[in-house]
């Protein structure tokens, strides 16, 4: 069997307690609209390099710029499109703007993802 066969079942027969079971965990139509909508900016390859630089460390709008090679304009951009889902936060030292991840959530999400695509198969 090719990994791009259709595999289905032989025989049609729902089981009814199974659904049922599943029905009653089932999300509503607005978390998983925020749900969508969190992986949606999180597809991003420039987000998700941001998110993995801040992974590490606290950093400013201007060491992501250079770690990215990517103008200021450009990165606080995305990070706009980050703090808008709340995935990041900052705090401001003087005039300079530091980002970090939003809480521990953020990071699990992104070693979760990560280690996804890092397994072998």
């Amino acid at each position: 069997m090719k990994s791009d066969d259709i595999v289905i079942c032989q025989e049609y027969c729902p089981s009814f307690k199974r659904i049922e079971e599943v029905k009653e965990k089932e999300l509503s139509e607005s978390i998983i609209g925020r749900l969508a909508d969190t992986f949606k900016v999180l597809g991003d390859p420039t987000r998700l390099k941001i998110i993995n630089a801040l992974a590490n460390k606290e950093l400013c709008v201007c060491d992501i710029s250079e770690l990215l090679d990517m103008t200021q304009s450009a990165i606080s951009h995305q990070l706009r499109k980050l703090r808008d889902m709340n995935l990041v936060k900052y705090r401001k030292e003087g005039r300079i703007v530091y980002y970090s991840l939003d809480d521990h959530h953020i990071l699990q999400l992104f070693c979760q993802g990560l280690d996804h695509v890092m397994e072998e198969r």
